[in-house]
């Protein structure tokens, strides 16, 4: 991305804030055990604004008749440049950025009283960290004690998130550009991953055939832990040891993207170990996978978030009846919420710089309205563990469908399309690969 499209989120910011001090700092480096760190994430607010991503750098906007765009960064360093890589410095950075001023970081305290002085406001990520928490208070306090020289104080400081969620829940081109070709590649990972699985493999050594695809592409990391979860590790939902041995008749299901130029792809597909599905897991990859269908041809502009769950659930709870899951009638069973048994989570979230990605749900207690632009997962799933009310066929099935998709303004675009899951695709591609 150019920087003129983060110097345009900036503007926008400052519009909305209309006269205080925002301040946004980037994530700080973690340490993973002696000498060494945890591969380094920026903090994706502080990345949406600026497209900088090295650690210890703050992003300050003062809104006003005289906006100003500041950055705080690491100077420069050639020594450390040796050890760990170039470092901008504050000069380079400015002039990279697009920035109006750029200083070290290490003079951010002794400037930030000045910067919020007269100021009606402060406007940063509230709670997200205690340290920041503690030194805004301490830079306001700080220009308190300076009202008996005519100094103001901010009266109030505000969640600067609120103002940037809505921002970032709607994708420009260059975004929607981006979050294609990670959806491209993180399709090619599941096929490859099909074409890989045979009974007998270890589930790491799946995780390892999407991680391969991930980085040869340039996805350098994946977006989460991924999900690699063989037979009954399939009915937990969040399931990431990925070391059982893969058996035939069971199915697999992979919850897994990459994460490409900061944005991420969200895939999850189910198919069988031995290639070929049984009746009895055929008959509920269908129902879960008409219930895809339905949610997805839910989700248009102007429709409710909330519709493409409802529609989903409504085909999974008649489907649940015809299996003899549940019983009595579809309005029964969803009022009486008996499908949470083997459906116990919502059929989607955002999905942007973070896998659950900002953006409200709901507004005054009303679901949020669509609108073209935003980006959102659609994967109902089915999940039947052990139990007297079951058939034993249904015994550890497990499946979840999921894909990315975008609101358009005339209705929706699967980015994740090219990921199979049409059970003849999926038995070809293996049958083909075997």
């Amino acid at each position: 991305m150019t920087k003129s499209i983060f110097a345009r989120r900036r503007a926008q910011l400052l519009r909305q804030i209309g006269s205080g001090v925002a301040l946004i700092a980037t994530a700080p480096e973690t340490a993973r055990n002696r000498d060494t760190h945890f591969p380094y994430r920026w903090d994706s607010y502080f990345y949406y604004l600026t497209g900088f991503v090295e650690p210890e750098a703050v992003l300050v906007l003062v809104a006003g008749k005289k906006p100003r765009q500041i950055l705080f960064c690491r100077d420069k360093d050639v020594t450390r440049e040796i050890w760990d890589g170039y470092r901008y410095g504050p000069a380079r950075a400015r002039q990279a950025l697009g920035m109006d001023e750029a200083h070290s970081i290490t003079k951010l305290d002794a400037l930030l009283p000045k910067l919020i002085s007269d100021q009606p406001a402060v406007y940063y990520p509230m709670g997200a960290q205690q340290v920041w928490d503690e030194r805004v208070i301490r830079w306001i306090n700080q220009v308190k004690a300076l009202v008996r020289t005519g100094v103001s104080a901010p009266g109030e400081v505000k969640d600067v998130r609120a103002l940037i969620d809505d921002m970032r829940l709607v994708k420009d081109a260059a975004e929607l550009a981006t979050m294609q070709r990670a959806a491209d590649i993180t399709a090619a990972a599941h096929a490859r991953a099909m074409r890989a699985t045979r009974p007998g493999l270890m589930e790491f050594e799946i995780e390892a055939e999407l991680l391969h695809e991930f980085v040869r592409n340039g996805a350098r990391a994946p977006a989460y832990t991924s999900i690699v979860a063989g037979g009954a590790n399939a009915c937990v939902l969040h399931y990431v040891d990925n070391n059982a041995k893969l058996k035939g008749g069971d199915l697999l299901l992979i919850d897994a993207g990459c994460e490409l130029d900061s944005y991420a792809a969200d895939i999850t597909r189910t198919f069988p170990v031995s290639g070929v599905f049984s009746a009895a897991q055929r008959d509920v990859y269908e129902l879960v996978l008409d219930a895809q269908r339905a949610a997805i041809g839910a989700v248009k502009p102007g429709a409710r978030f909330d519709a493409y769950h409802e529609a989903a659930l409504r085909v999974l709870a008649r489907g649940f009846i015809d299996l003899k899951l549940c019983k009595g009638s579809v309005d029964a069973v969803v009022d009486s919420k008996k499908y949470q048994q083997f459906y116990m989570h919502r059929t989607g979230h955002w999905l942007g710089l973070d896998v659950h990605d900002a953006g409200d749900y709901a507004r005054n207690g009303k679901s949020r309205m669509l609108e073209p632009g935003m980006v959102l997962t659609v994967e109902p799933g089915c999940y039947i563990r052990p139990a007297k009310n079951v058939p034993k066929a249904l015994w550890n099935i497990g499946i979840r469908i999921e894909d990315d998709v975008v609101v358009t303004k005339s209705g929706r675009h699967i980015l994740t399309a090219a990921a199979p899951k049409q059970v003849r695709e999926i038995e070809a591609l293996m049958s083909s690969a075997a």
